[in-house]
C-alpha cells in the first residue's frame, strides 16, 4: 500500500510546478474555509472589482482613458446601479413581500380546501388526504415560529448589511485603482516559475469571466421578461416572482424546477383552473424554454460543456459549503476543479519533458 502510494505521488508530485499549485489551492481553499465569514467584505469586493476589471479594461483600450479615470467611471455606474437596485426595485420587492405574508394565511386555507376535495375526483383516499392537511397545519405553525425568530434575529443583520454597503463599495474602488500594485506585493511571494498555475488560471480567467458576465446578463433578461409577461397578465406579485425566477437560474436544472411551485401556486389561487391559469403556464414554459434553448447556448457558447451530473454535485457541495457564493459559482468551480486535475494529469508529461531537457544541456 505505502509502495502504491509513493509511487503516485512521485508521478504527480515530481513537477515543483505541481507542488506549488497544490500549495496555492489547499491555502486558497484553507482560507476560504476558516476566515470565508471574516473576510466576506473583502471577498464580495474581489468578485465584483474582477468583473467591473473588463470594463475597465475597454475604457483603457477602446476610449484610450487612463486607469484612474477609467476606473472612476465605471466605479461611478457600479455605484448607480447599486443606488437603483437599493431605492427603485428593493421598495418594490420589499412591498410585494409585506402583501404576500399578509395574504399566506388565506392562501393556503385555499389550497388546504382544494386538497381536501381532491377525493371527489378520485386522486387520494380521505385520510391521505387528512394526513395530508395535518402535515400542512404543522408546517404553518413552524413556519410562524422560524419568521417570528427570523425577525428577532434581524436587527444584528441589518447591521451587518450597513457594514458591508459602506466596506465593499469602499474595496471595490482600491481594488480597481491599485490592482497591478496589489498584484505586485502578491507576485513577490511565489516563485517566479510558476507553469502550471499561470495554466490553470488562464483557463479560469476565460471562463468564470464568460460565465459570470453571461450569467449576469441572463438573469436580467429572464426576470425582465417575466416582469413584462407577469404584468400584462395581471398576474400578483409579479415583480417578486419575476425576480424569482431570475435568481433561479443561479441553479441549473434545479432552479426552474423549484420556482414553478410558487408561479404556479400564486396563479391558480388569483384564478383557479381556468384559461388564465393556463395562458399564464404557458407562457412561463415558453420563457423556460426560450431561456435553455436560445438565450443559454447564445450567452455561453464559449464556456466549457460540464456534464449535468457534474452542475447538480458541483451546486450541492460548493452550495452547502458557501451558500449564496458557492451556488453562483459552481459552475466556475467545477471548472477550476476540471482545470486542475488535467494540469495534473498533464505533470508526469512535463516532468519528463524537463528532465530530457535538462539532461540534452
Amino acid at each position: 500500500m505505502f509502495e502504491v502510494i509513493s509511487k503516485w505521488y512521485r508521478r504527480y508530485f515530481s513537477d515543483p510546478h505541481a507542488v506549488l499549485l497544490a500549495i496555492l489551492l489547499i491555502v486558497g481553499f484553507t482560507i476560504v474555509l476558516t476566515m470565508g465569514h471574516m473576510l466576506a467584505p473583502a471577498l464580495a469586493a474581489i468578485v465584483i472589482a474582477y468583473l467591473l476589471e473588463d470594463i475597465v479594461n475597454v475604457c483603457e483600450s477602446r476610449l484610450k482613458m487612463r486607469r484612474l479615470p477609467a476606473v472612476i467611471l465605471v466605479f461611478s455606474g457600479f455605484m448607480t446601479f447599486v443606488m437603483f437596485i437599493m431605492f427603485g426595485m428593493a421598495p418594490l420587492i420589499s412591498r410585494q413581500i409585506k402583501e404576500l405574508v399578509r395574504e399566506l394565511p388565506n392562501y393556503i386555507v385555499q389550497g388546504k380546501a382544494a386538497i381536501l376535495t381532491l377525493p371527489q375526483h378520485g386522486f387520494f383516499t380521505v385520510q391521505q388526504v387528512t394526513a395530508y392537511a395535518e402535515e400542512i397545519d404543522s408546517e404553518i405553525a413552524l413556519m410562524g415560529q422560524q419568521l417570528l425568530t427570523s425577525s428577532l434575529a434581524s436587527i444584528p443583520g441589518m447591521i451587518t448589511i450597513m457594514v458591508y454597503l459602506i466596506l465593499v463599495p469602499m474595496l471595490v474602488f482600491f481594488f480597481l485603482k491599485d490592482k497591478w500594485v496589489i498584484l505586485s506585493w502578491l507576485s513577490r511571494f511565489l516563485p517566479p516559475e510558476r507553469r502550471m498555475a499561470s495554466q490553470v488560471w488562464e483557463e479560469m480567467d476565460l471562463q468564470l469571466g464568460n460565465y459570470v458576465r453571461g450569467k449576469f446578463w441572463e438573469i436580467v433578461a429572464v426576470a425582465a421578461v417575466c416582469v413584462v409577461a407577469f404584468g400584462l397578465m395581471g398576474l400578483k406579485y409579479a415583480i417578486l416572482l419575476s425576480v424569482l425566477v431570475g435568481l433561479s437560474v443561479l441553479v441549473p436544472y434545479i432552479g426552474a424546477t423549484v420556482v414553478t411551485v410558487p408561479v404556479a401556486f400564486i396563479a391558480y389561487v388569483q384564478w383557479g383552473w381556468t384559461s388564465e391559469f393556463a395562458y399564464l403556464m404557458l407562457v412561463y414554459g415558453i420563457i423556460q424554454a426560450l431561456d435553455g434553448n436560445v438565450l443559454v447556448p447564445l450567452l455561453f457558447s464559449e464556456v466549457v460543456n460540464i456534464h449535468p451530473v457534474a452542475i447538480i454535485v458541483s451546486v450541492l457541495v460548493f452550495g452547502g459549503l458557501w451558500g449564496f457564493w458557492g451556488v453562483f459559482f459552481a459552475i466556475p468551480l467545477a471548472t477550476l476543479v476540471g482545470a486542475t486535475l488535467r494540469a495534473f494529469a498533464l505533470a508526469p508529461e512535463h516532468a519528463a519533458a524537463a528532465a530530457a531537457v535538462k539532461t540534452s544541456d
